[in-house]
Order: C-alpha cells, then structure tokens, then sequence
C-alpha cells in the first residue's frame, strides 16, 4: 500500500465524513474555549502549532482552519464514476 500522493483523490464514505466532521467541530469548540479560557501560554502554544503547520501566528487561525476544513466536508461534490 502506498500513501496518496497530495493530487491525488480520496473518496470517503460518507460516515467517515461525518465522524472526521464532528471531530473538527470538537477540536475547533475547543480550541476556541480553550483560547479564551487557557490565558497566554495557550495562546503561545496554539499560535506555534498553527504556525508549524503553515498557518501564520494568527489568534483564532487553528479554529478558524478546522472550521474551514468542516465547511470543505459539507461542501465537496459527490465522488465521481470512474467509468
């Protein structure tokens, strides 16, 4: 088995794309929670994770990301026919 190359399609089930949803949902609630609750070093911590991952040190850019992440799920066309 070899990974999917980046170009690459993926199809996915749809109850895979519901439960990679919900996680996301989860994550970006609790990031939100978290940096608003967690004080300055959760800020520190988050704005270093998103900046690792390419994102910037934006406040909010991880929630904000896995919110953009859901809204690809909800948003994706159906898989095509390879026919």
């Amino acid at each position: 088995m070899t990974l999917r190359q980046p170009d690459d399609d993926a199809v996915v089930p749809a109850a895979d794309v519901a439960m990679i949803r919900q996680v996301l949902a989860a994550c970006a609630g609790l990031i939100s929670w978290a940096e608003k609750n967690c004080g300055r070093e959760f800020g520190w911590a988050a704005g270093d994770a998103a900046e690792a991952a390419g994102l910037g040190r934006a406040p909010g850019a991880l929630a904000g990301q896995a919110g953009l992440a859901i809204d690809v799920l909800d948003f994706a066309g159906p898989a095509r026919s390879e026919r």
